[in-house]
C-alpha cells in the first residue's frame, strides 16, 4: 500500500511547542495531499471575503472565539475541494469531542474515515521551553510562562481527551516529539509505513 495507491487521510496531534505545524507540511508534502489548518482556512476566507469569512471576521472583531459549529462548517467546505479528494493532513481541527463527532458525521457521510491519528508526544516542561525560546526570538514579551502554561492546560483539558476516542479505534500513531525535525520526521514515516502508508517522497525537505 503506497500513498500513490491509495487514500491519506491523516490527523496530526500535539500541544503547542511539539512540531505539529513543520511536521504537518512535511507530511503532507511527501504524501501529495494539502495540509488543511484551521488558522489558514479562517485567514484564506476572511482575504477572500466569502461569506463564510465575514462570519468569521465579525466574530473575531468582536473578540470572540470562533464556534465549533462556524470552525466545523469551513472545514466540510475545505475538505470537499478537489485538492482534498485523494487525502488531506488535518493540523488544529479537531480540537475538542465535539468537533469529533461533526468531523465522523462529515466523513461518513462520504463512506469515509480517518486512517491514522499522528500523536507528536512531547513533555510539558519541553514544550514550554521551546516556546519560550520562540517568543524570545520573535519578541512576543506577551508570550509569559503563565500565558504559555494557560494555553497547555487548555490543550490537555479539550484537546488531549480526543486521543482517547480514537485510541479505541486503533488510528494513533504515538510519535516521540523530541529530538531534531529530521529525526521525529523519520519515525512518523517509519510508524505510518508499518500501517500500510509509505510516503511517496519521504525525502521532502521541511522547506517544501
Amino acid at each position: 500500500m503506497t500513498a500513490a495507491t491509495t487514500h491519506a487521510r491523516f490527523l496530526i496531534v500535539g500541544p503547542q511547542g511539539s512540531g505539529k505545524g513543520t511536521q504537518g507540511v512535511v507530511v503532507a508534502s511527501a504524501f501529495g495531499i494539502p495540509q488543511v489548518a484551521t488558522g489558514d482556512i479562517f485567514r484564506a476566507n476572511v482575504a477572500g471575503g466569502t461569506e463564510l469569512g465575514k462570519r468569521v471576521q465579525a466574530i473575531i472583531e468582536a473578540g470572540d472565539l470562533v464556534p465549533d459549529e462556524l470552525t466545523s462548517e469551513l472545514v466540510r467546505d475545505r475538505l470537499s475541494q478537489p485538492d482534498a479528494a485523494s487525502g488531506f493532513l488535518l493540523d488544529g481541527y479537531p480540537r475538542n469531542r465535539g468537533q469529533v463527532a461533526d468531523l465522523d458525521a462529515f466523513l461518513g457521510s462520504r463512506g469515509e474515515q480517518l486512517d491514522a491519528v499522528i500523536e507528536l508526544a512531547v513533555p510539558r516542561a519541553e514544550s514550554i521551553a521551546r516556546l519560550r525560546q520562540r517568543a524570545i526570538e520573535q519578541g512576543r514579551t506577551d508570550d509569559t510562562e503563565e500565558v504559555i502554561s494557560n494555553r497547555l492546560a487548555i490543550y490537555e483539558r479539550e484537546t488531549a481527551p480526543i486521543l482517547d476516542d480514537y485510541r479505541a479505534r486503533d488510528l494513533v500513531v504515538r510519535i516521540d516529539g523530541v529530538g531534531s525535525l529530521d529525526e521525529v520526521t523519520a519515525r512518523i514515516f517509519e510508524a505510518l509505513a508499518v500501517r500500510g502508508f509509505a510516503a511517496a517522497h519521504p525525502g521532502t525537505p521541511a522547506t517544501a
